[in-house]
């Protein structure tokens, strides 16, 4: 970057679709050195905890409301402002001190955030995952891929009781656990259709099948992924979508959290399930000590709704030993730097970190950059099918190029190096 601090010269705010065909933002920053600019676009979530930041919306679901706040409110203070994503996270936070974002709207700060991350890594010349493991101090690494292969609850009109059915992928390398999943998901179209299944594309671009029986998701993926290694199955369950009057609705059954309980050790013990995801309401936290109890050794008890992103909730939930891997969504908190220090909450428990996007997402592929970044164990970006979720995966490929020529560099730098210190005399 420029020696002379370039400033950011505009901040404009514009109304674009996201997957589902809702309402959302597109924000374009731009500085005063060569006219550089960057974007981002929001999502959006339809399954969400109580805890998350406010996403603000006109009476009709519109975001005219939210582009005004960002051109009106947000825009005239950082216009000005040396290009640094951190310390304009810092100008935007104090422009809205309520405990839940609700003056701004965290869709309004995070387009900005986001925005602002991308435009300093593009003048500071390094990938965006790079810029973010560096502002952050964490160590990238490649995630394993969390595919959600069938969808159910929320997001397929509860045709199935558990919301995600996902595949966790994993692979020598993102390239090849990428072309694995999508042979997969392939697969299970195939078995889904020589079982005559009654199916379509949930939100996330999942197959969406209508089974009366809670094990019949499980056995189909099961028999799709016999042959395979380094992969499991995985749900978001997100139980506080089927809590009704303190009793678990699944299936027709009205379950205590001690029977939803015996019915996720079951699935466990017979489809050998690694990964719970909120498996019970986000205030039951009877249900997450008993699963932590019993399970918490092999399998994770993911936090979403428990903890949407929320360093405060994080550190509650960690002292309390009620889960041990959380999902990260930067919608669910409003800016990258709250994003970070909830990440660095989660590690300080030595949580798994799973990286997570939207049901109702855009083309941004800023959470594969973050994953990345981070170093996190995992990022669910959907099933391979929507424009919006294949972003993310192929995103997530051109970044494991980019770590590869970066270490390939690295590996040339040392031995000039070491070629140099071996030609120094000495005295």
């Amino acid at each position: 970057m420029s020696t002379l601090s370039p400033k950011i010269s505009k901040c404009i705010a514009r109304q674009i679709l996201d997957s589902r065909g809702k309402a959302t933002i597109e924000v374009e920053i731009f500085s005063d050195y060569e006219d550089m600019s960057a974007k981002a676009s929001v999502p959006s979530g339809k399954s969400t905890g109580s805890n998350e930041a406010f996403e603000m919306r006109d009476a009709d679901g519109g975001v005219l409301t939210v582009i005004e706040n960002i051109e009106k409110i947000i825009a005239p203070k950082i216009i000005g402002q040396v290009v640094d994503s951190e310390e304009i996270d810092h100008l935007i936070l104090r422009l809205d001190i309520t405990p839940n974002k609700k003056h701004i709207g965290a869709n309004s700060m995070l387009g900005v955030s986001i925005a602002m991350a991308r435009l300093e890594a593009k003048m500071r010349g390094m990938p965006l995952w790079q810029f973010i493991s560096k502002r952050g101090q964490f160590e990238a690494g490649k995630p394993r891929l969390f595919m959600n292969t069938l969808n159910g609850g929320a997001h397929a009109d509860f045709r199935l009781p558990f919301q995600e059915y996902i595949l966790s992928v994993g692979g020598e390398s993102l390239f090849s656990a990428n072309e694995k999943a999508k042979a997969i998901f392939q697969r299970v179209k195939e078995k889904l259709d020589v079982e005559n299944a009654d199916y379509y594309m949930g939100d996330e671009g999942g197959f969406a099948p209508r089974f009366e029986n809670l094990e019949k998701p499980f056995e189909i993926l099961s028999e799709c992924i016999k042959d395979e290694d380094d992969i499991f199955i995985a749900i978001d369950a997100a139980a506080s979508e089927f809590y009704k009057n303190g009793k678990y609705e699944v299936l027709g059954q009205t379950l205590a959290n001690g029977e939803l309980f015996m019915a996720y050790k079951t699935l466990i013990e017979k489809f050998s399930l690694r990964s719970l995801e909120d498996p019970f309401q986000e205030k039951d936290y009877d249900g997450f000590e008993m699963a932590m109890r019993w399970f918490g050794e092999s399998v994770l008890i993911v936090g979403d709704d428990l903890t949407t992103t929320n360093s405060t909730l994080i550190k509650k939930i960690g002292e309390r030993n009620l889960a041990n891997a959380v999902i990260i969504k930067p919608n669910q908190i409003g800016t990258i730097l709250e994003t970070l220090e909830a990440i660095r909450a989660a590690k300080s428990f030595n949580w798994k970190i799973i990286v997570s996007h939207r049901s109702g997402e855009t083309m941004d592929s800023f959470i594969s950059d973050l994953a990345v970044g981070v170093g996190a164990y995992g990022i669910k970006a959907g099933a391979h099918t929507q424009p919006e979720r294949l972003a993310k995966y192929d995103r997530l490929v051109e970044i494991e190029k980019e770590m590869n020529v970066i270490s390939e560099e690295d590996r040339k730098q040392k031995e000039e190096e070491h070629k140099r210190k071996e030609q120094m005399p000495y005295y």
